[in-house]
């Protein structure tokens, strides 16, 4: 009871083309036998079979659909087949998505036919053109196959973070599973971050910091304003910073409103025995201590100042935001330390003689620590180029300060008063009144604005003060500094004001060159 077979298994395939065929074929193969082959190419390429259907000739299938003698191809957990008899579905291509391919061929004790042969040829791995999101792939092909490299790039306004990392691109390789490595990278939104905050200032909370999202700043009202208009609505950018179209990446700036005081100054007195005043009025108005004068305000790091107030003390102690100046009042103000006086070179020094030369009379005094605005404390404008910022006689301006009046040496309480610009041949004459026997005569400038009469006037402890005009050409009252209190004939009559005008230039400079950085 033993039958006899044919050994016909072993045979191992590894070219990437070749043929294979049932034993003895085209004659009939053999009866009652198992042949078992394997196509075992190397790792990257599959295994693809051709069946054409005039090389398929095998005992036909029983009434029941059985195959007595049958043709499988297996790989892995999938199974083609079995095929048997005339019925063959040829012609077949089978993709066995695998580099191994075992083929079983057996056969019964009874009909043989010719057999059989097919093709194989070994397909490298395709893997998936699975595009990954907000990206591109270089090089753009239609098909992608085993040990393919490509570069995928982010679009602007994504990343790929690996780790800590982030880079706009990466690269990836067909792998012999046909899977891609990197598979888990993935392009995400730059993420620019919450927003820097900005002196006097405030950013609205975004509602996500991602790629595209807007935030906007504003500045506090309505003692700041922005330096630069439009520079408000920042963007997050594809480098992954927040990017205004004017500023680029540069924060925006809040500066103070100059020249508007909260309270409007209505007196007509002169501040020699004049009217008391609110410091709302002169929000600029800076009060030097020793000695005893005053300055304007003009920027959150700056007060200007006639020379003649810095020369002996470069470390003057100064106050602002007080209408009062007695020690137990000053609580209500600030007060300013100076970092560093700057006197203007074309100043004259002393040499132990009265002082009979004011021209180049003033000086910028650098603070250490900004200025915090508010209703009593704000800057006062600098005049323009224009030939509209040259005062014409009977222009009104309004002083302020702390000075001597017609019965006190200085006040307590700020005063302030309008007076008008006058001819500079009018504070000649009160010098030539006084001082006809003078062999050394004061010196007069164009660097001077004359300006007093009626006995309204600025007199001594009011030097450095600003001599404020209304800005041309605006609806609301504004003010600049036309002049600075600097020296005169006689308390009471005329009064000169060093001509700001004349050196905005040096005072620009000045400031942009030793301004304190802002970190």
């Amino acid at each position: 009871k033993k039958n006899c077979g044919v050994n016909c298994s072993g045979d191992v395939f590894t070219t990437l083309t070749g043929e294979v065929a049932s034993p003895n074929y085209p004659n009939p193969y053999p009866e009652n036998s198992r042949c078992d082959y394997q196509i075992l190419l190397e790792e990257g390429f599959q295994v693809v079979v051709t069946v054409r259907r005039e090389d398929f000739d095998v005992e036909p299938a029983d009434s029941e659909g059985h195959c007595p003698d049958s043709l499988i191809f297996v790989t892995g957990n999938q199974q083609f087949g079995p095929y048997c008899g005339n019925g063959f579905p040829g012609p077949l291509t089978i993709e066995a998505k695998s580099n191994a391919l075992n083929v079983i061929f057996q056969t019964d004790e009874t009909e043989q036919k010719k057999g059989w042969k097919f093709r194989y040829r070994g397909d490298p791995i395709a893997c998936p053109k699975d595009v990954t999101a907000n990206s591109f792939w270089e090089p753009e092909r239609a098909k992608y196959v085993f040990k393919d490299v490509v570069k995928i790039t982010c679009l602007d306004g994504f990343e790929v973070v690996q780790g800590s990392v982030g880079s706009t691109s990466f690269y990836s390789t067909c792998q012999s599973n046909g899977k891609w490595s990197n598979s888990k990278l993935r392009c995400q939104p730059v993420d620019c971050g919450s927003p820097e905050p900005i002196p006097h200032g405030e950013v609205e909370d975004p509602a996500h910091t991602l790629f595209g999202s807007v935030v906007r700043y504003s500045c506090e009202q309505p003692y700041y304003y922005m330096e630069t208009e439009g520079s408000e609505e920042y963007r997050c950018a594809g480098n992954g910073s927040w990017v205004n179209e004017l500023l680029g990446s540069e924060l925006p700036k809040c500066i103070p409103v100059c020249g508007i005081p909260s309270e409007p100054f209505k007196g007509t007195q002169r501040i020699f025995g004049g009217v008391v005043t609110k410091i709302e009025s002169f929000p600029w108005q800076v009060f030097f201590q020793n000695p005893r004068a005053g300055g304007a305000l003009i920027d959150e790091h700056w007060v200007l100042t006639a020379a003649h107030v810095v020369e002996e003390n470069r470390e003057p102690v100064m106050y602002v935001g007080s209408s009062s100046v007695v020690t137990s009042h000053l609580e209500n103000g600030q007060m300013l330390t100076a970092e560093h006086v700057f006197i203007h070179p074309g100043w004259e020094k002393l040499d132990g003689s009265e002082r009979k030369n004011f021209d180049n009379d003033i000086a910028l005094v650098r603070l250490r620590d900004p200025v915090k605005m508010g209703p009593t404390v704000s800057p006062i404008c600098l005049p323009g180029s224009s030939s509209e910022y040259n005062p014409s006689v009977g222009d009104l301006g309004m002083i302020s300060g702390w000075g001597r009046t017609s019965t006190k040496d200085h006040v307590i309480k700020l005063r302030g008063a309008k007076l008008p610009v006058a001819p500079s041949a009018k504070c000649r004459e009160v010098k030539e009144a006084n001082l006809r026997t003078d062999r050394n005569p004061f010196v007069f400038t164009d660097n001077m604005i004359c300006a007093g009469g009626t006995g309204v006037d600025s007199c001594n402890g009011d030097s450095g003060g600003a001599f404020a005009l209304q800005v041309p050409d605006e609806e609301t009252p504004k003010f600049y500094v036309a002049g600075l209190v600097s020296w005169g004939p006689r308390c009471g009559t005329y009064g000169l004001y060093t001509r700001v005008k004349n050196y905005v230039d040096w005072i620009r400079e000045t400031m942009r060159e030793y301004s304190p950085s802002v970190n």
